[in-house]
């Protein structure tokens, strides 16, 4: 990346791409020991194109190199870009020789999840399988309080509370645990539904499966003191109560704040 004016330039390698590209990928170059640098553009994969990352939008330049993104300190109190390699990255981070971060293992893994597996493998190949229970956490057993805490390390996790959050700015839905911790659904089901109530980690994000999501509404809504539902409106559950919500054109994020959505809101619901 290059970036010049009346004869000053900064030149920065793209030292790494964050996402998986389903929706988008964002770079990150080290200036320096004390600075890593966000980019002010990220590619979108449906646009096939670069645009304003994320956050960005309003952020006026004052030097070069924030005119090629946004600054993170390395030894910052709040390590936010340690914050980062963390999320998309397993294992522990180290630095390097000229305070490089170094992730253990690129990319998202079983660990990440269900903790150090070393001593769950070595009780399966002797034979030991339910001691090799014991050994790996299994957040399927957790309960919806406890998993969305989980989940939310890395999707962000609900405000504690007395702590204020706008809830307006339409980006923030891509931010799926601290919506769906708002919604009744979620509030009311004393911890019976949780992230994985419709998503299997393990595999990639059912989208566009309306009668999926919808099935699984009528598991609860048919039963106990939920109402019940009019059989001609099962078909897209999901279409009218988590509502698309486009911050650009070609992104969308189904905002998980299960409700009652009027007048054509998508970001909050009525009830």
């Amino acid at each position: 990346m290059h970036v010049s004016q009346d004869g000053q330039f900064v030149e920065l390698s793209l030292d790494w791409a964050f996402g998986a590209g389903d929706h988008a990928v964002t770079f990150v170059s080290q200036v320096d020991g004390d600075i890593y640098l966000e980019h002010y553009l990220s590619y979108f994969s449906k646009a096939h194109s670069l645009d304003v990352t994320p956050g960005h939008e309003e952020g006026t330049a004052t030097t070069l190199t924030e005119a090629i993104g946004v600054p993170f300190e390395t030894f910052d109190s709040n390590q936010d870009i340690f914050r980062c390699f963390g999320c998309h990255t397993t294992g522990p981070l180290s630095l390097g020789p000229r305070y490089d971060i170094q992730p253990s293992e690129l990319g998202v893994r079983c660990e990440v999840c269900h903790g150090p597996g070393g001593d769950h493998v070595d009780a399966i190949g002797a034979g030991k399988v339910e001691q090799s229970r014991k050994l790996i956490n299994n957040p399927g057993r957790l309960d919806g309080e406890a998993q969305i805490e989980l989940c939310g390390s890395c999707h962000r996790k609900p405000p504690a509370k007395g702590q204020t959050f706008t809830w307006d700015n339409p980006w923030f839905t891509r931010h799926q645990t601290m919506y769906l911790s708002q919604s009744a659904c979620f509030k009311q089901s004393n911890g019976a539904l949780s992230c994985t109530t419709c998503h299997d980690p393990h595999s990639p994000v059912r989208r566009d499966a309306s009668l999926y999501c919808s099935g699984l509404c009528v598991e609860c809504h048919q039963s106990g003191s939920h109402p019940e539902v009019e059989a001609a409106s099962l078909d897209d559950c999901a279409g009218c109560h988590m509502p698309a919500v486009s911050p650009r054109p070609y992104i969308q994020f189904a905002n998980h704040w299960i409700g009652i959505y009027e007048n054509g809101d998508t970001l909050k619901p009525s009830r």
